[in-house]
């Protein structure tokens, strides 16, 4: 490795591009334009994509026909650094220690989308053009979930067509060790509010007659069963007899 690609990745580091925390903003676009300056020295064609939130960086080299488009994101962006008395060292104040940067955002996912630059960088200078036509694309909200970037791509979706596309935001299995990830599991997250009486109610008056939230809630939740998850409870049956309700088990799993 070059001397001068590990002072770059420090320089990338110690940009603050907090994107959760608006009093980052301008730093999110320093770092956008350190990016654009980075990606435009190395010969990609480069732009930087205005957005509602924080912009988007978009970078090409001149495609020819024939050849397969390859597009490769990233994000800019990264996590709060709180709490600060957990660190060792400043979080935008690079150290190496025993072979490893310890930084915020130095593996989420500044580090990984420069390795890919200076690869880009490095088969440009001795091959003077890329085998396959290229997009990066560098996003500064993926920690708020990419609520811009949709729009982006729907945008360009013509633009931005390709055969394949990479994203090195993962791990390594080890040390060395070249690794391909093929999936992920996504994450929901929800809110429930289950209305009910705004009072308590005798339950040998009302019970049967008016709803109780709970078990309506367990009817709800027994409504998404999957077997891929194994997270439905199993044999939740409500009796309507004369008086109350007939439990006759709950299982989880």
């Amino acid at each position: 490795m070059r001397e001068n690609y590990l002072e770059e990745y420090y320089s990338f580091l110690r940009f603050p591009s907090v994107s959760t925390d608006d009093q980052y903003k301008q730093k999110l676009e320093e770092c956008a334009r350190w990016l654009v300056e980075k990606l435009t020295s190395i010969g990609l064609e480069t732009k930087l994509v205005p957005t509602r939130g924080h912009p988007i960086v978009w970078a090409r080299n001149k495609h020819q026909p024939g050849r397969r488009t390859v597009l490769i994101y990233g994000h800019y962006d990264v996590q709060p650094p709180d709490p600060l008395e957990l660190w060792d060292s400043p979080p935008f104040e690079p150290v190496l220690k025993n072979g490893y940067v310890f930084a915020r955002g130095a593996t989420d996912n500044k580090g990984q989308i420069l390795s890919h630059i200076l690869g880009i960088q490095e088969t440009i200078e001795q091959d003077h053009d890329l085998p396959v036509n290229l997009h990066l694309v560098i996003e500064g909200e993926e920690e708020i979930g990419s609520a811009n970037l949709g729009g982006f791509l729907s945008e360009n979706r013509d633009a931005l067509k390709c055969d394949v596309a990479v994203v090195s935001d993962t791990g390594m299995i080890e040390r060395g060790v070249p690794t391909l990830s093929y999936g992920l599991r996504g994450v929901t997250a929800l809110e429930i509010k289950v209305t009910g009486p705004k009072m308590d109610l005798h339950s040998g008056i009302f019970g049967g007659s008016v709803a109780n939230c709970s078990p309506r809630f367990m009817i709800a939740k027994a409504a998404w069963p999957s077997r891929a998850s194994m997270i439905a409870l199993n044999h939740w049956r409500i009796g309507s007899a004369k008086r109350g309700a007939n439990f006759q088990s709950m299982a989880t799993n």
